[in-house]
């Protein structure tokens, strides 16, 4: 004996007050009387506590960030009369540099020029001390000639003719031969 049993689904029945409680017309006017009490309190907060916070927070900040650019605006200042001090200072480095350099090229040329002064006139010195020594080698040079020459004469003589020649007449026949 079984019994049959039978499974439906049904929406049930809405009760009278069930809804959504803003879209309900009969609540509007307490709904309305919470809103203003909330509006106001929310109103005077923001005025009384949080509007005074914030513009002090504000202000604060603002005048940190005057602070801020003042301070970037001296240190600017301050940076760009380092760097002019900086240049004028490179600057007269530079010159003093350059001063000193033509000061070093001067001295320097001017020791040249004196080293090369005196290795000049002391080439100049063995110049004439070679061309004495050339003009004597070539004075002893020629009277060794002419007496090879008078020797010469004397054999010559002595071996063509037969005869003998003095030296002083084989020296007249020499000089008279070259002109000297």
């Amino acid at each position: 004996m079984a019994d049959s049993t039978t499974v439906t689904t049904e929406v049930p029945a809405k009760k009278e007050g069930a809804g959504f409680p803003p879209f309900k017309t009969e609540t509007f006017p307490s709904q309305m009387f919470w809103l203003a009490i909330t509006f106001v309190f929310l109103f005077v907060v923001l005025w009384r506590i949080a509007g005074p916070r914030i513009a002090g927070t504000l202000a604060a900040r603002r005048g940190r960030i005057t602070d801020d650019l003042a301070q970037a605006q001296k240190s600017r200042g301050n940076a760009e009369a380092a760097s002019a001090a900086y240049q004028t200072a490179l600057a007269g480095a530079r010159a003093r540099a350059q001063s000193l350099a033509d000061a070093n090229r001067k001295t320097v040329h001017g020791e040249i020029e004196r080293e090369r002064a005196v290795a000049d006139a002391k080439a100049q010195e063995d110049i004439q001390k070679a061309e004495a020594r050339i003009a004597a080698s070539r004075g002893q040079a020629k009277a060794h000639v002419v007496k090879a020459a008078e020797d010469a004469t004397v054999q010559i003589v002595a071996h063509l003719t037969g005869d003998t020649v003095s030296a002083d007449e084989a020296a007249a026949a020499v000089r008279a031969a070259t002109g000297s």
